[in-house]
């Protein structure tokens, strides 16, 4: 059996790549971005790239074509694909038919943190000697790939809100039919398919009904729309975690899982569940979202019977995630972040995290937006609020982005500037006599700016 995947070097298609190459599928795929993570990642593991998406790069014995959610109507290769009566699936499907269907599938949902938890979830059952399966939309640092097929019943799936396929607009998750789902938050997001929140919601509570009553769904008590969600209907358990400090609450009646911050850059809390203290952890993530993160992953990890110490411990040893909050490299005490924050709310608890690192030492941050809703400008208005806790802002305009970006450089006043030319940001960045921390914020390649900037400080020396 040979497959071609449609957009291989996206983070979920590239997952899929692995999974079906280590199932014993013959894998292809072609892409027009490739670049690192994913592109290296996939090359060290054999998986042959195409550059370009073109019907030429499908191999003639090709016996099925994964279709990404980047391909569209109108682009030759999918005309190619319909007209020549090619056999199709979407990603999602493939997943489930080959992999999923018989496991029991811990899925993490949300805007924000679903890859942070998935890798924290995937790392607690690994430490636990639970050898699950996994597909995450980024690189777990403990594991080095973004998907495996595990050696255990448990799979661990990055379960996205994104539409499905062309053909498919139902949103991805619908297709893994979890018995364990954690719900991090829900904010408006991927304004290019989802009219409103309320379409979201909508989603979400689709999800809600596949789940069997033997299942858990572990939601976050912070997040009205989540609330929303399940006052819509859920037939199955549900745990409420908060990362709210609890230290000062006298409530022993309190339910659900805590916590109580030892350090408050998040780097040091106790966990409770229903008021009784659990245990402490202790660890290099930073930042009260990698808090909410962490008592998600505890608290699914406990309901597939990983006993809630055990899953404290793992934390201290979990390594973080490729493009999530990761120090690319230090050149005289100057260190480079690379973060794939690009929604406002992603972007404040990320600098806030750092802030409350570095303390007062100067923080210099570089965005790039790329995301679809950050292109069509949707989340302006809260952009320059985000960005407060940087003493200096680098914002970069594309020339694809439609808004301008003059209004917030105004908001933040005489910090910020704005920039078309990544080169630019390089040389005034690595020229900066006071520049400490260098946190780059984009979910694409950014022209290669982590390492360029590297080598720019290294010349500087």
């Amino acid at each position: 059996m040979t497959t071609h995947i449609l957009g291989i070097c996206g983070t979920f298609m590239g997952g899929i790549a692995l999974l079906a190459r280590e199932s014993g599928i013959e894998i292809t795929g072609s892409d027009d971005n490739v670049y690192p993570p994913m592109s290296t990642m996939l090359e060290e593991q054999g998986v042959e790239i195409q550059q370009g998406l073109l019907a030429e790069n499908i191999p003639a014995d090709t016996d099925t074509i994964v279709v990404g959610n980047v391909m569209t109507r109108g682009m030759d290769v999918v005309e190619h694909v319909l007209n020549s009566q090619l056999f199709y699936t979407s990603g999602p499907q493939w997943l489930y038919e080959h992999i999923l269907k018989d496991k029991w599938v811990l899925a993490v949902a949300g805007t924000h943190g679903k890859t942070t938890t998935a890798s924290m979830l995937a790392w607690i059952l690994e430490y636990a000697g639970l050898k699950p399966g996994f597909l995450i939309g980024g690189v777990p640092e403990n594991f080095g790939l973004s998907a495996r097929l595990g050696d255990s019943p448990f799979f661990v799936v990055e379960a996205d809100e994104y539409d499905t396929a062309f053909f498919d607009k139902r949103s991805k998750f619908v297709h893994y039919h979890p018995r364990t789902t954690v719900l991090n938050n829900l904010e408006y997001d991927h304004a290019d398919i989802f009219p409103d929140i309320e379409a979201i919601k909508t989603q979400f509570h689709h999800l809600i009904r596949m789940i069997p009553s033997t299942g858990l769904v572990v939601s976050n008590s912070d997040e009205s729309a989540l609330k929303d969600v399940l006052d819509k209907g859920v037939w199955t358990p549900v745990e409420q975690f908060s990362s709210t400090d609890t230290s000062k609450e006298n409530d022993s009646s309190k339910q659900g899982w805590s916590v109580e911050y030892l350090a408050e850059d998040g780097s040091e809390f106790k966990v409770y569940f229903d008021s009784v203290e659990q245990g402490t952890v202790k660890w290099d993530s930073l930042g009260q979202h990698n808090v909410a993160n962490a008592i998600a992953a505890i608290a699914a990890a406990r309901h597939a019977g990983v006993p809630t110490q055990h899953a404290i411990d793992a934390l201290s040893e979990f390594k973080g995630v490729k493009r999530r909050m990761q120090l690319r490299g230090t050149v005289d005490d100057v260190k480079v972040y690379d973060d794939f924050a690009h929604h406002p709310t992603a972007i404040t608890t990320t600098l806030d995290g750092l802030r409350k690192n570095v303390g007062a030492q100067k923080i210099t941050a570089i965005l790039e937006p790329r995301s679809n809703t950050m292109r069509l400008g949707i989340h302006k208005e809260k952009l320059a609020d985000s960005l407060s806790k940087a003493d200096e802002v680098l914002l970069y305009q594309p020339a694809d982005v439609d808004w301008d970006m003059q209004a917030v450089i105004a908001s933040l006043g005489d910090k910020a500037r704005l920039y078309n030319n990544v080169e630019e940001i390089i040389e005034t960045v690595s020229q900066d006599q006071e520049v400490k921390n260098i946190l780059i914020m984009s979910n694409g390649g950014f022209e290669g700016i982590h390492e360029k900037m590297l080598a720019a400080l290294e010349q500087r020396k």
